[in-house]
């Protein structure tokens, strides 16, 4: 008999309802294509690579994204998507049965990574304008804080005043997730990675960058944070082949990645005006989606799902209730999930 951990008992596999369907809107990627960078260095890869371990932690893609943000390579980590880099982060800084704190809703794999660590939750509602409640949070007593801005699944930023309040007063690690700082006009926490000794600040290049394929994520802190979170991910989450292509998307695509981050912006907010005119009521966003509370949210994902659309639904969220999460991505496809929308609320 396979002897099984008591808390794994209840932990279902990460699974949102998905289906191949030709205007695929649920998981906020780049839809616009692929950087030409990273096409390149696909073409001009070596079979041989294949065969050795890539070079441990990184080291082109730290020193690079080390450079453009005035820190030492040391300040920098990174890994098979931010969200690994979420997860080591945890690991580093927090013993089993110590609490994580979070706003309530976030992204929905933190409440899976504390239960995998074996760690208890502390949830956090967003106040009525979807910022956080900076006294709330620090409440909890929880050596690990986790905000996200923009918050997925919302959208919604967060203020600097809040956030501000709790790095000031928090009692241990606050993690700062940045997945689509890009889409993003509100200002950006990575300057309080640059100052305080106790924030780690997470982006991706899942998201604006167009590797979603390719999982790369990093991460920004204190020498001796990034020190901890080093130890706990391990020395090969990257391949070769995904760190090239960061490394060249950076260096080559600075452009092409503005322009799908533009183009992406405004066809959120043609899609939003749209969304209104039908009576909805998106919640603003700064994030490359737009969240669309409306009853029976599962069940209307499930009707556009069999008109070829797929988007993603929410059940029971906190402050919000039900809701669907649509991607923004070229116009063809929001115009199809707007048509398929329409239908399906008959």
């Amino acid at each position: 008999m396979i002897p099984l951990r008591e808390s794994f008992r209840d932990i279902p596999l990460y699974s949102p309802p998905k289906r191949p369907c030709r205007v695929d809107l649920s998981d906020n990627t780049n839809l616009f294509g692929v950087p030409p960078a990273a096409e390149r260095v696909l073409r001009e890869s070596r079979p041989e690579s294949l065969s050795r371990y890539p070079r441990g932690y990184a080291p082109d893609l730290r020193n690079v994204l080390a450079s453009r943000l005035g820190v030492g390579a040391a300040c920098v980590t990174t890994g098979c998507g931010s969200d690994d880099v979420l997860d080591s982060a945890l690991r580093a800084f927090l013993e089993p049965g110590e609490v994580l704190a979070f706003q309530d809703p976030t992204f929905v794999m933190m409440p899976l990574f504390a239960k995998v660590n074996g760690l208890k939750t502390a949830p956090v509602p967003l106040r009525a304008d979807f910022d956080v409640d900076p006294e709330a949070l620090l409440a909890t007593g929880a050596k690990v804080i986790y905000l996200c801005s923009p918050n997925n699944p919302t959208g919604t930023p967060l203020s600097r005043a809040a956030v501000e309040h709790v790095v000031e007063k928090a009692p241990g690690i606050v993690i700062i997730d940045e997945a689509y700082v890009e889409f993003s006009s509100a200002p950006d926490f990575m300057d309080l990675a640059r100052t305080r000794q106790n924030v780690l600040v997470t982006r991706t290049f899942s998201k604006a960058y167009g590797l979603a394929g390719m999982r790369v994520g990093w991460g920004v802190g204190s020498l001796a944070l990034i020190a901890e979170v080093e130890k706990a991910r391990g020395p090969y989450k990257l391949t070769t082949l995904a760190e090239s292509m960061a490394v060249a998307v950076l260096r080559e695509d600075p452009m092409w990645v503005e322009v799908q981050v533009v183009e992406a912006r405004r066809n959120r907010e043609h899609l939003r005006a749209e969304l209104m005119s039908m009576g909805l009521s998106p919640l603003p966003s700064e994030g490359n989606f737009l969240m669309v509370p409306m009853p029976d949210a599962l069940g209307v994902a499930q009707r556009m799902r069999e008109r070829d659309v797929n988007v993603r639904a929410f059940q029971g969220l906190t402050g919000v209730g039900d809701a669907l999460r649509i991607g923004s991505g070229p116009w063809p496809m929001l115009e199809a999930a707007l048509a398929a929308l329409r239908e399906s609320l008959r």
